[in-house]
């Protein structure tokens, strides 16, 4: 019998990781993009700032907790360790605390503004819609997860109507590496989707196709990048975003050469590397 619930199983079902990254990059958009409130103070004084990340980060930990719920038999195939739901705790109860963490993170969203709420309303629909259908559909879920998270970094600029050209050039950053790591997964995880009808990338146009679209989008990605830097036109992110295309051409490269579950578990977590290298890039701005 598995149990209804523990503080480990909420926890590890929630991400912890990934939700502090989210959190870091909200802040450090808001601290180096943003700098001051609509007040004139100090944007990090702002109460309202910490209603945004905590309710973000809220509503996140709920779309981690559906993704696991509906995705319970696939996780039995890709990552049978890895598995919480129906040993660490009943699928009820994860539900429960799905609807409760969305309700808390609107609630949340609200006492900073009601566009925050209504944001994290969206964002909450599509998380389920996500986990329930669209992560099956080719492309599709993997857009969509990679444009929320585009939308957490946004949402801050949105808020404060500052530095918007700065937080659209991290919002498109997250977008790009995002998306690419999202197709990674799939290309991970393909043996457990292809058993329960999914029909992801990998799956519906071949292994070596979907590699061919991760590098049209890291071309994408790089133009993006180079026409928003460019409009900026700010020294040190040059040279900032010099040095990390180094690490992201590594990364492609390593996305060329991969060709086992191994490879692309790594090139995961260094897709999240990068992300964080890119946070830390605003303070030179």
């Amino acid at each position: 019998m598995p149990k209804s619930f523990s503080i480990w199983s909420v926890l590890k079902i929630s991400r912890p990781v990934n939700l502090v990254i989210l959190a870091f990059a909200q802040l450090m958009t808001a601290y180096f993009l943003v700098e001051t409130s609509r007040k004139g103070l100090p944007v990090i004084q702002d109460i309202n700032l910490y209603f945004i990340i905590l309710s973000t980060v809220i509503i996140a930990a709920a779309g981690y907790m559906i993704n696991d719920y509906y995705d319970v038999k696939i996780d039995y195939v890709n990552k049978p360790d890895e598995v919480i739901i129906g040993k660490g705790m009943k699928r009820r109860v994860v539900l429960f605390f799905h609807s409760i963490l969305n309700i808390s993170g609107i609630a949340i969203g609200w006492l900073a503004s009601p566009r925050i709420a209504v944001i994290n309303f969206i964002a909450a629909f599509f998380l389920w819609w996500y986990s329930n259908s669209l992560k099956r559909l080719p492309f599709v879920g993997n857009f969509t997860v990679a444009l929320l998270t585009a939308v957490s970094i946004w949402v801050i600029g949105y808020y404060y109507q500052k530095s918007e050209l700065f937080v659209l050039t991290y919002a498109i950053f997250a977008f790009f590496l995002n998306l690419i790591r999202e197709i990674i997964k799939d290309i991970e995880d393909r043996q457990g989707d292809r058993k329960h009808g999914c029909r992801t990338l990998p799956i519906v146009i071949g292994f070596r196709n979907t590699k061919r679209v991760i590098f049209l989008i890291a071309i994408c990605f790089i133009c993006a990048i180079m026409v928003v830097t460019f409009k900026i036109n700010n020294p040190h992110l040059f040279i900032y975003f010099g040095g990390l295309s180094i690490l992201f051409f590594v990364f492609m490269y390593k996305i060329y050469i991969a060709d086992r579950k191994a490879h692309f578990s790594q090139l995961s977590i260094l897709s999240k590397l990068l992300m964080l290298t890119g946070i830390i890039s605003m303070g030179f701005l």
